[in-house]
């Protein structure tokens, strides 16, 4: 019998932003936030006030007059991720990753060598809160689905583990909003049917299930009741795309402005793919403008890269026809898409390379960062006002070399 983990962080980017400030832990806290963008993330105490995720950031501001708010530190959010998936690849090779913050963990292989699923389950909760200082919620069961409801009910900070022969007991009490993949619609056609508990799926005939839902959306409620999956953990699952975007305090046309920020998120970009060791094939831009229309435009690379000065290049040159329409912008955004392995891809130099080029110095540039902080070294560009009034777009490449290296207080 398969011994499935899921591992899930709790409120994983309020938890990085808040590690170091423990003032703050008993304080409803929001991450994001700033002028009118959403609300990132929420603690665990602004949650029970009700605020969550995607919600106005003024409508929770008015909710919860005091609601601290701090910004979001994504190269914090990436380099905690990359821990935490360093002790999952410590405990099993069976790892598929669900997002930033959860992974399935198939342990069947590691039990003689590691102990029993809940002792494996304990060793990773006790290794991420010791080395990076925030929590995690284990759920264990026979399959990925039992596991996954299992970690929900193991919030905050907790383990539940499910047998073989205790599932039945361990979902039909539950209400069917808390099955992973029933939302809200199904919830409610599921009450017009007197079904509200697990126990009351579990007694609904297929038949009823598949002529209301589907034939295969029927089916598929009637062995979720059960805890019947035959999903298994997919090896090799990686992100495909990361990407970087930010919001305007005032809306704007000024291409100068624009094209700072997308210079901003071309690094941003940039410092996460070589953080997670992969290159860029493809870089495209978001523009959503102050109506909220959005628009997207892509290219390919000449060759794969993790550099901030070549994604730059590119989406700034994405950006100029649409800078003749000036029309005032709200957010921009730079993505790296098509991601391969840096240590699988030839990077075919150029003839006016030097010897060392810009991939090594932002590679020094992040070990400098990495032992200083992130303000010892910056981009001259992006210290400037972040609303200027000159006109036209920064030639590409002018500002990728224009760093400011600040020396250290300490040694």
């Amino acid at each position: 019998m398969s011994a499935i983990l899921h591992v899930d962080m709790d409120a994983f980017f309020a938890s990085v932003a808040l590690r170091h400030r423990p003032e703050l832990w008993d304080a409803p806290v929001i991450v994001g936030g700033a002028h009118r963008s959403v609300v990132l993330a929420a603690n665990y105490p602004a949650r029970s006030l009700g605020i969550s995720s995607g919600m106005s950031a003024t409508a929770a501001r008015r909710m919860v007059p005091g609601l601290v708010t701090v910004p979001p530190d994504y190269d914090s959010f990436s380099t905690v991720s990359a821990g935490v998936f360093a002790i999952f690849d410590s405990v099993t090779d069976r790892v598929e990753r669900g997002s930033i913050e959860e992974a399935f963990l198939d342990v069947t292989g590691s039990t003689r060598r590691m102990g029993t699923p809940r002792e494996i389950g304990e060793y990773i909760r006790a290794t991420v809160a010791d080395e990076q200082q925030i929590t995690c919620s284990v759920g264990i069961g026979p399959t990925r689905f039992v596991a996954k409801v299992a970690s929900r009910q193991a919030k905050p900070d907790g383990l539940v583990e499910v047998t073989p022969a205790g599932v039945a007991d361990f979902l039909h009490p539950l209400r069917v909003e808390e099955l992973w993949g029933i939302g809200r619609s199904t919830a409610e056609a599921l009450h017009s049917l007197g079904v509200f508990t697990v126990a009351d799926l579990a007694r609904m005939p297929r038949g009823v299930l598949q002529h209301t839902f589907g034939p295969r959306s029927g089916a598929q409620l009637a062995d979720l009741a059960w805890g019947r999956d035959s999903r298994r953990v997919t090896l090799g699952a990686r992100e495909h795309s990361t990407g970087a975007s930010e919001t305007f305090g005032v809306d704007t046309w000024d291409p100068v402005i624009i094209g700072r920020e997308l210079l901003r998120m071309s690094d941003r970009v940039a410092r996460r793919l070589r953080a997670s060791g992969n290159l860029a094939r493809t870089v495209s831009i978001s523009i959503r403008y102050s109506d909220f229309s959005t628009i997207n435009r892509s290219a390919v690379l000449p060759t794969p890269s993790d550099v901030a000065g070549e994604l730059h290049e590119v989406a700034v040159r994405l950006f100029a026809p649409l800078a003749k329409r000036r029309r005032k912008i709200r957010r921009v955004g730079v993505r790296g898409e098509q991601m391969v392995l840096s240590d699988s891809t030839y990077r075919q130099p150029r003839l006016t390379d030097p010897e060392q080029g810009w991939r090594e110095l932002e590679f020094a540039i992040d070990a400098a960062s990495e032992k200083f902080g992130r303000a010892s070294v910056q981009r001259l560009a992006l210290l400037r006002r972040p609303l200027g009034t000159a006109a036209g777009i920064d030639p590409p490449g002018t500002d990728r070399a224009a760093t400011r290296v600040r020396a250290p207080r300490h040694g």
